[in-house]
């Protein structure tokens, strides 16, 4: 079984997209599959304005149906709605293929806090987008029930998963940095309302790891946080290790695989009662879910850290990558089987 995934989030991007396709593509194998990627590095690419970091794609449809009879799938999915996204599904739709879409973050509540677009436009946009392929697979049951109030069809469940080997509690030797430690790991981009986390009056010190075109702009107006860019593999696991709290403090994420490699590290959850983390934590008990996030994160200093390892060991990438193969598999089976009814 080999299955096309295109995508315009990838390398050198840091995000939730790449780990959740990487970590599927290296389960896949062992679940009799083989996932090829189609990717911006593939075609000439343009910066994005304003997030350099982001490259754009300039796909062009002959090139794309090149890609896809070079690699002959069975099925295919996109898994963002960018230049290479949009290329891959005119392609499928002009010679037949089925496809399936993967929904990723409320994009259109971003938009509109920013610009003079209305949710209803964006949502409609997105709503043709994804309508028109087999299914659309979804993080959270929350975001499922919300995608299918606004008349989104085919919705499937696809959960993430978290490598509990490397995120793990660590011995925890001289701090450094004044304690307790409050973290936020991610995109240092706007969207992920970090200003908010950093403007909460909290003891000890606030830790940022990752990058974005927001950071300079933060480091200036909180100069007592500590920016770390960057970080991956061992070097981000031991700062998980050594914090108190991680604070999520973003309203428009769907999941967050950042909330699994936190509570795998032995990290309660500060977080804001939206989907992603409501559906994360639950009932769990690992974590407070507050509009008032200063109060959250002092709160869940309380929370063992062991109880918070132990529920995040219920989440792996094998379960992970299954439950994508089953939901490509079954989108497809229906796909075929309705236009054979057809």
């Amino acid at each position: 079984m080999r299955v096309l995934v295109a995508t315009d989030a990838w390398h050198p991007q840091i995000n939730g997209v790449v780990r959740s396709l990487e970590n599927v593509a290296r389960e896949a194998p062992a679940l009799g599959a083989e996932i090829v990627f189609v990717t911006p590095d593939m075609f000439r690419t343009l910066p994005m304005p304003s997030y350099p970091e982001i490259r754009l794609a300039l796909a062009s449809s002959a090139a794309v149906r090149r890609k896809i009879a070079a690699v002959a799938p069975d099925f295919v999915h996109i898994a963002t709605e960018g230049p290479v996204g949009f290329a891959v599904r005119r392609v499928c739709l002009a010679d037949g293929i089925s496809f399936t879409t993967s929904y990723h973050t409320r994009f259109p509540e971003y938009l509109a806090a920013r610009l003079p677009v209305p949710i209803g436009w964006s949502y409609a946009a997105l709503r043709r987008f994804h309508n028109a392929g087999a299914g659309i697979m979804v993080s959270t049951a929350t975001l499922e029930r919300e995608l299918a109030e606004k008349g989104f069809r085919g919705l499937m469940r696809w959960s993430r998963g978290v490598d509990p080997s490397l995120f793990r509690p660590r011995p925890r030797g001289a701090a450094a940095f004044p304690g307790p430690v409050f973290l936020y790991v991610g995109r240092v981009a706007v969207d992920k309302s970090i200003d908010r986390f950093l403007a909460l009056h909290l003891p000890g010190t606030k830790v940022v790891v990752g990058d974005g075109p927001a950071r300079a702009g933060l480091e200036a107006a909180f100069p007592a946080a500590r920016f770390l860019g960057s970080l991956t593999g061992e070097a981000l696991a031991e700062v998980y290790a050594a914090a108190d709290v991680f604070v999520f403090p973003s309203a428009t994420d769907t999941f967050g695989i950042v909330l699994l490699e936190a509570l795998a590290s032995g990290l309660p959850i500060a977080a804001l009662p939206v989907a992603g983390p409501m559906d994360v934590i639950g009932t769990s008990g690992c974590g407070v879910l507050d509009e008032d996030l200063g109060r959250a994160a002092l709160a869940a200093l309380d929370i063992p850290r062991e109880q918070c390892r132990a529920f995040g060991l219920s989440f792996t990438w094998e379960a992970s990558a299954r439950q994508f193969l089953d939901n490509v598999r079954r989108a497809h089976r229906a796909g075929a089987e309705f236009a054979i009814a057809s």
